[in-house]
């Protein structure tokens, strides 16, 4: 790659570890902003709950309204949103107004990677566009080995407030750095709403959509749990539990490199097997929670799968579209990340619904399940691209022996 491109990679790590920052570091912060605003914990939980939800229902529908502009403007002008965005949260005195700067947020972080996405596809050689997405995407993970627990202990220090102080000038070097890494005349694709969403008209893209969400529902009907199963299961100390966390995000990040080197060597066809190896790792749990050093094992698996299969995914989504319905492909570049969310979103629900009823192991096997399902998409997925293949070839080779034929006068 050309230092032009190293650059711009560099600054996309930099835009999507401050987005990851910003969207996580209230996890840490929940009994602090209760116990401020004077609610209850599981109100100041909501806040996290709207987060997703807002992230997954506003990103495709901004993505493809905002498709039409130019990417350089478009992406420095909701950088300055994200950062307003951050800034009411700093201020906020009230719940509701807390509430609608994350919303806002929300939507803006959504747009923001899919842009992010989308430039890295268009301009960067296509032998490196795997790991380059998976270098993005690693500015999540980074986010929550690095970013959230400096930004919690901010918070911690100076009050809740002082935390979005922080990502609001994380906000700022990242629309310095963007303005002086990101091309111009990345031009818009002028196409109406309408026809952008025809994308998921097509059963293909549905199906595809679910292979992200329940891959991600399995480990997080188990990680959201992580530190009560730590503590009960493998009798963790209280003082210790944060390094656990540490030492799973550091594995993350390993993850989400590693699957940057399957998705550029046809990853579709491998992933299937990787839930399934995911299935039996998180299955593996409920034997090695015996001791506390085959559990660490476990978890440790469980980090370095959970992340493999984003980079292909991400390749697949947009390469489909620009195949077949090249007006939406920055809608398709939302995509992964819209399904990831979702995927958080029914691992907590599966997980509340495991610990309401069972016990907390059970939340092992019940995840691999989960990871069953996805592997059982992505072969559905698989097949389906193979047969269509095959149909295509058949068709052009039909073509080419007609042309043939009457190249002969027969």
């Amino acid at each position: 790659m050309t230092r032009q491109h190293k650059l711009l990679t560099l600054n996309l790590f930099l835009l999507t570890f401050v987005l990851g920052t910003s969207e996580f570091v209230m996890v840490g912060l929940l009994t602090e902003v209760a116990t401020d605003m004077k609610i209850a914990i599981s109100i100041a939980g909501s806040l996290v709950s709207a987060f997703a939800l807002s992230f997954a229902i506003g990103t495709p529908i901004f993505t493809a309204l905002f498709s039409r502009f130019s990417k350089r403007p478009l992406i420095l002008a909701l950088i300055g949103v994200f950062i307003i965005g951050n800034m009411i949260t700093a201020i906020s005195g009230s719940y509701g107004l807390l509430l609608f700067s994350r919303v806002i947020t929300a939507v803006v972080t959504g747009v923001l990677i899919a842009l992010a996405m989308a430039v890295a596809s268009e301009t960067l050689p296509p032998e490196k566009r795997g790991p380059v997405i998976s270098i993005i995407f690693t500015g999540f993970t980074v986010a929550s080995v690095l970013g959230v627990p400096l930004g919690t202990f901010i918070g911690q220090w100076g009050g809740w407030h002082m935390s979005y102080w922080f990502t609001t000038l994380l906000g700022i070097v990242s629309l310095i750095a963007s303005s002086a890494t990101i091309p111009r005349g990345l031009k818009g694709a002028r196409s109406s709403l309408k026809n952008q969403l025809r994308l998921f008209t097509y059963p293909r893209i549905v199906l595809a959509f679910f292979i992200p969400a329940f891959s991600i529902a399995a480990t997080y009907s188990v990680y959201t749990y992580l530190a009560p199963m730590l503590q009960d299961v493998l009798f963790v100390p209280a003082r210790y539990i944060s390094l656990v966390f540490l030492l799973y995000g550091i594995v993350s990040i390993f993850s989400t490199l590693i699957g940057g080197k399957l998705a550029a060597g046809g990853g579709m066809g491998k992933i299937r097997y990787i839930f399934l190896a995911q299935a039996v790792i998180l299955a593996s749990l409920y034997v090695s929670s015996g001791s506390l050093a085959g559990g660490l094992v476990s978890i440790s698996l469980i980090a370095l799968a959970v992340y493999l299969m984003n980079s292909t995914m991400q390749l697949y989504f947009m390469d489909w579209a620009d195949r077949h319905v090249p007006e939406a492909k920055d809608l398709a570049s939302s995509l992964t990340s819209v399904s990831i969310n979702v995927g958080i979103a029914m691992g907590s629900a599966l997980g509340g619904v495991v610990t309401k009823n069972m016990e907390l192991i059970d939340l092992s096997w019940s995840g691999g399940m989960m990871a069953v399902l996805a592997s059982l998409l992505a072969w559905m997925t698989y097949r389906l691209d193979r047969g269509a293949r095959s149909v295509s070839r058949e068709k052009n080779g039909l073509r080419t022996n007609t042309k043939e034929v009457g190249d002969h006068g027969i």
